[in-house]
């Protein structure tokens, strides 16, 4: 700084001599361009708010205008250029997804995470580490540094609403960590699950602002909504529809951890001097439960002691690593989950197989985890690699009931699975065949040592998930316990603190929201840091709880597996209160014995709810999956009637919408001489949807109600060749239950051909992933009487389809 100074005061004399003119060009533009390519060091600290860099990007200086007039005699400026700070360390966030904090080996866990382990022991583990409860909440606070409510994302894109804090787009102010690196020279990267574009906006035409490669990437691959098909996933590279590998082996985790190694070293490979971010978020170990059979073929038997003898297994774990403190007790399951030996043989056999296929989803997660970090490793890039491993982006999920389920659909749809179909069906588990969850059970058990779950942001078996943070070249200590609480909005603080970059006041001409995290940097090498992060709020589907300074107050409002059990008014709810400085796993709640700091905390609540916009309080899970109900935007809103064509291909939250309604589907098409074959129009696949197709010169009309019931309604004669119009007319039955059935006619060319009854049909949801698709059937098909993909195309030709709500 001193030489800076001396150098300044050089200019400004020259400056005297010459002209102020010449002085700026040939002396001061130079140091301003350097000056502008450095971090800032001194008042501001790196990480904080104010100083170089807080505006963004950042504006490149004025020149003065050249007057020579021959390029052979002016002496070019150096060219402008923004870099990151020297030595600036790459960043890799991994995230896994509905993984509790009693599931890792790493954590106690009985699912064996080698990967996660190697890197807790040449660096920390987190113990007091906490997300929102739900996914996109989550992604959304950790890729931003925001509470979710400040970012609109109070749940998922899927039931916004248009009260502020849940409208479900990310606003202007709140940019990225991806943005800002980017902006700093970072490279950037996410390969896995995004599920922060709002609904509506997942179609061609857009707009794209909130899609990953308009939010700060440079590169995605992945899929955008809230899960996929591991084995028929639904994949966008950047924002182009992408088809899997025609391999038997395919798994997606794999196909992601592939894609995101080569991205890694082709960028090193051509811009060494840039470190690149990384954010590798699977879709494992969201349902469905889908793994490779190896992989879930070490853990058979594993579990046949039960989730009751697991909890203490695990707890014992636990408390030898480190993890937990000693002493501390297990609550006790929530109502309605059954003791281990109260269940008859057939109820064990079928929910020990249940977790030894997510065991198996998890330890194959963690191995292509593992491949991430060899591949960083070869390219000797591991130890200046700030390395993130967040083990769950939520406790462990409950939302496939008390009994689990062989199609997750089923009970999204508010139906349940029998413990004798899935007997039936034990070998499909997670296999091609199967859209699998796990019982409730489970999920307590995998969120040991902790009560609840999935959604319950009130407790800490929804919101503690473990944190593993390794980087050689910047933290000192190995192998140790960090017990400071903090929360997911912390990684994008600590991540510009490291890299030595502040926090924008203005990004994109935008004034930014202040970044909401603290960041975790000063725990490194200081493991009896006081906590910087001493407050906290926790809300979802009215859920919530407030943590203050070792204290948490909280309410268990609703049941996440349980929609249909009316909730009381908030007004009603019983407020809990916990020490938990004391009292690690939430058991002796302390609300009759000290009243005082209950209110304390209830009046701090609502403090942090107004200044986040977490209010009002929203509990309408089942209401919000209609846009209208809900005030969403809605592509389809008020319109009866869509034509289509061929080639299409629309999300369900793009499509309209002919649920719980009569119906008609009418296609002008052509067929061949040598008689029909392919899909029509079909929506959904293989767990849920309707097709119109043709097969030997029929048509068929197949309805599948979550591959429990199927339907098909067809021709008895073959279709001559030539031009022909079909229509498919559905008669719904109504009643006061939405997913009633009805009576479905096929006519051509005006003509009946066939007609049969439909008992019951899907109410809310065919499908997260599947689409709705106009002369083939992508993905899994709705029926096996044909093969998805290119195989399924209709042979004909499809000059339009027509679809018209009654």
């Amino acid at each position: 700084m001193k030489a800076r100074i001396l150098k300044w005061g050089l200019y400004l004399c020259l400056g005297a001599l010459l002209g102020a003119g010449a002085a700026i060009a040939h002396f001061f533009l130079p140091e301003l361009q350097a000056w502008a390519q450095e971090p800032t060091i001194g008042a501001k600290q790196p990480g904080k708010k104010g100083g170089k860099g807080s505006v963004l990007p950042i504006p490149e200086p004025a020149m003065k205008p050249i007057t020579e007039l021959d390029a052979r005699n002016a002496k070019p400026p150096p060219r402008f250029e923004v870099k990151p700070p020297k030595g600036a360390p790459n960043i890799v966030i991994v995230l896994i997804d509905d993984m509790g904090f009693g599931h890792s080996s790493a954590f106690g866990g009985p699912i064996h995470m080698p990967n996660a382990e190697k890197l807790a022991k040449k660096g920390l583990k987190y113990n007091r580490f906490h997300t929102t409860a739900l996914c996109s909440p989550t992604r959304m606070a950790l890729l931003t540094g925001r509470n979710h409510h400040s970012c609109n994302m109070s749940s998922i894109t899927e039931t916004a609403t248009s009260f502020p804090g849940a409208t479900g787009v990310r606003p202007a102010s709140v940019a990225t960590l991806a943005e800002m690196l980017r902006l700093w020279g970072y490279i950037t990267g996410a390969f896995g699950k995004y599920h922060e574009t709002a609904a509506w906006e997942v179609s061609p035409s857009g707009p794209f602002d909130r899609w990953p490669t308009r939010s700060g990437f440079d590169k995605f691959y992945g899929f955008i909504g809230a899960e996929t098909n591991q084995w028929a996933p639904l994949i966008y590279d950047g924002v182009t529809r992408m088809e899997p590998p025609n391999d038997p082996n395919y798994h997606f985790t794999t196909d992601m951890t592939n894609k995101a190694i080569q991205w890694m070293k082709s960028t090193r490979s051509l811009t060494p001097d840039r470190p690149f971010y990384t954010y590798f978020a699977t879709g494992a170990t969201h349902a469905p439960h889908q793994a490779p059979k190896e992989f879930v073929a070490k853990y058979m038997g594993k579990f046949d002691q039960g989730w009751d003898k697991l909890r203490e297994e695990t707890l014992k774990r636990q408390i030898d690593l480190g993890v937990v403190p000693a002493g501390t007790k297990l609550p006790p399951m929530p109502n309605g989950v059954k003791a281990w030996n109260t269940l008859s043989d057939d109820e064990k056999k079928v929910f020990a197989r249940q977790m030894e296929v997510y065991a198996g989803f998890g330890e194959h997660t963690d191995h292509e985890i593992g491949r991430l970090m060899t591949a960083l490793e070869e390219m000797g890039e591991l130890d200046n690699t700030l390395f993130f491993y967040i083990v769950g982006d939520n406790g462990a999920s409950a939302e496939g009931g008390l009994d689990g389920t062989f199609n997750e659909l089923l009970n999204l749809n508010g139906s349940s699975d029998t413990i004798p179909n899935l007997l039936k069906r034990l070998d499909d588990l997670g296999g091609p065949m199967a859209y699998n969850h796990f019982a409730v059970g489970w999920a307590i058990a995998g969120n040991t040592p902790f009560q609840w779950c999935k959604q319950m942001a009130s407790f800490f078996g929804g919101t503690r998930n473990g944190l593993i943070v390794h980087w050689p070249k910047g933290i000192k200590a190995e192998n140790e316990v960090r017990a400071q609480f903090h929360h997911v909005i912390d990684i994008c603080p600590t991540v510009l603190e490291a890299v030595g970059v502040p926090q924008p006041d203005v990004v994109s001409g935008v004034k930014q929201r202040p970044i909401e995290g603290v960041s975790i940097l000063y725990s490194f090498d200081d493991k009896k840091a006081k906590d910087r992060r001493t407050t906290q709020y926790f809300e979802m589907f009215g859920n919530r709880a407030i943590y203050h300074e070792g204290w948490t107050a909280c309410v268990q409002h609703s049941i996440p597996w349980d929609l249909g059990k009316p909730v009381p008014p908030f007004a009603k709810d019983r407020w809990e209160l916990y020490h938990v400085d004391e009292d690690f796993s939430q058991v002796n709640d302390l609300a009759a014995k000290n009243p005082a700091k209950l209110k304390e905390l209830q009046e701090l609540f609502l403090v942090e709810a107004k200044k986040y916009n977490v209010l009002p309080l929203d509990d309408r899970r089942i209401e919000r999956q209609n846009p209208q109900i809900a005030g969403r935007p809605d592509l389809m809103f008020g319109r009866k009637k869509l034509t289509v064509y061929e080639g299409m291909s629309q999300s369900e939250n793009t499509f309209i919408n002919m649920k719980n309604a009569s119906y008609t589907i009418t296609a002008e098409v052509e067929i061949p001489k040598d008689g029909g074959k392919g899909v029509i129009i079909c929506q959904g696949g293989r767990f849920a949807g309707w097709s119109l197709y043709m097969k030997e010169g029929k048509i068929h009309h197949h309805y599948n109600w979550f591959d429990v019931q199927r339907t098909t309604i067809s021709s008895k004669d073959a279709l001559p060749a030539g031009k022909a119009t079909i229509r498919y007319e559905f008669a719904y039955d109504g009643g006061k239950m939405p997913g009633a059935g009805g009576k479905g006619t096929i006519f051509v060319n005006d003509k009946k051909v066939a007609e049969g009854k439909i008992e019951q049909t899907v109410p809310f949801n065919f499908s997260f992933d599947e689409t709705a698709d106009v002369g083939f059937d992508d993905a899994t098909p709705v029926t096996e009487d044909y093969v998805a993909g290119n195989a399924s195309r209709f042979n004909g030709k499809i000059r339009q389809v027509t679809i018209e709500v009654k």
